[in-house]
């Protein structure tokens, strides 16, 4: 089921159609500047959804992503990419990349007056939305004219880290970070940040978390930030350079008391979420990190993980987060774009999201906005016994901190605790 909507202005959507033909002959002609006409796009909500579908019909999108989840790739590769040639036969290439790689490739292009480049979806959230857009590299806003953003919650789609998304990136997914443990070697976990510090030195060379600015590694300090200065509500605001100086010590006090007794004594750090999920299933380390609630089952599924792995989230609080997609400001294929974009908000997709046989991500829309039979088939997902039911989620959930202060705890990490 695709919801659909037809928005008026048969003049203006004729423009915008001539428009993304003449981006699509620019692609086949080369690089070049970027022209008035293309500059002056009208806004996406101005075209009729029939005609986006009609001028995506037959092209490829190239979806710009993080590869380091298998469980993500999988959806991608194996039920999004042949659901869209199905149905609209858009061609989806999924290719490989770090988030940060691809904005500052596109701020290179947008600097070098590069009108059309190679990206046409990006999955992207957090400091790097933001300085996408502090950097005019996104296109749009294009969310409110795709018809199934009718199914999200305005309120948690409207900004990204406390910043605002504006309509230039639309949600994909919800997640939020959990430990990994076997319970055949592990029978009780820490159930707070500060229990688990204590396990940590009890236990030394059975835990490590990923090297930040990985986002899992990252997550993990921000969620101790919290936990060990007097919890998230005084940070959501933009970065207050005294408070941070006030009460980050905790934290790197904390984290360097634990370097020696980590994995590696702390002299290394796994470099993503990947590499600590392969130390844990070998038996490496003790726990891994997740912010995906479900990931743990879907490697169970998958052999990767023993049936007797569980997951925690701490009772001092689990950062949870929207993460979303968005279109590049040069992209080849925008039509394509947001019709894949607004697929993968569709209830098929969604449904299919959550079951841990393709990924096991939370849904990005509102169950409760859906037909009583399509709210039946998302009740009946088998989450799996290694996957905490949703109550328990939502009462630890606190919120993600905004992108100034992540990036002022990722540059404190590097200099208080990996180079002391």
């Amino acid at each position: 089921m695709i919801l659909s909507r037809m928005a008026p202005g048969a003049g203006v959507a004729l423009a915008l159609l001539l428009c993304l033909v003449m981006a699509r002959n620019v692609m086949a002609a080369g690089n070049g500047t970027v022209s008035a006409r293309q500059a002056a796009l009208p806004a996406p909500a101005s075209l009729p959804w029939a005609d986006v579908e009609a001028a995506a019909r037959g092209g490829t999108v190239r979806f710009h992503m993080y590869a380091g989840m298998a469980t993500a790739n999988r959806y991608v590769d194996g039920y999004v990419a042949p659901e869209l040639a199905r149905r609209y036969g858009i061609s989806l290439v999924r290719v490989p990349m770090e988030a940060p790689v691809f904005v500052t490739r596109l701020l290179a292009e947008k600097a070098a007056g590069r009108a059309t480049g190679s990206m046409d979806l990006l999955w992207i959230n957090g400091e790097n939305f933001r300085n996408a857009r502090l950097g005019g590299v996104l296109w749009g806003p294009y969310a409110p004219a795709l018809p199934n953003m009718a199914l999200t919650d305005p309120v948690q789609s409207a900004t990204d880290f406390g910043y605002p998304v504006d309509g230039y990136e639309s949600p994909y997914g919800r997640a939020q970070l959990v430990l990994e443990y076997d319970t055949a070697r592990t029978p009780e976990p820490p159930r707070t940040m500060a229990q688990l510090g204590e396990w940590v030195k009890a236990h030394p060379g059975r835990f490590t978390y990923p090297q930040p600015p990985d986002f899992t590694g990252s997550a993990f300090i921000r969620q101790a930030f919290y936990a060990l200065t007097g919890g998230h509500a005084q940070y959501m605001r933009p970065l207050d350079r005294d408070l941070l100086a006030s009460k980050s010590p905790a934290l790197w006090g904390w984290l360097r008391g634990l370097a020696p007794h980590l994995w590696q004594a702390g002299r290394a750090y796994p470099r993503d979420a990947a590499t600590l999920d392969g130390l844990f299933a070998r038996g490496e380390v003790d726990f891994s990190i997740s912010y995906h609630p479900a990931h743990a089952q879907a490697l169970i599924d998958d052999g990767t993980y023993p049936a007797t792995v569980r997951t925690v989230a701490l009772d001092d609080g689990a950062i949870f987060n929207t993460h979303f997609v968005a279109i590049p400001f040069n992209a080849p294929n925008k039509a394509g774009a947001m019709v894949a974009a607004n697929f993968l908000l569709s209830p098929e997709a969604q449904l299919a999201k959550m079951d841990p046989a393709w990924w096991g991500d939370f849904p990005a829309i509102e169950v409760g906005r859906l037909p009583d039979a399509w709210r039946a088939r998302f009740a009946a997902v088998k989450m799996g016994e290694a996957t905490l039911p949703p109550d328990a989620l939502a009462r630890r959930a606190v919120p993600e901190i905004p992108a100034d202060w992540l990036e002022a705890l990722e540059r404190g990490w590097d200099a208080e605790v990996l180079r002391k």
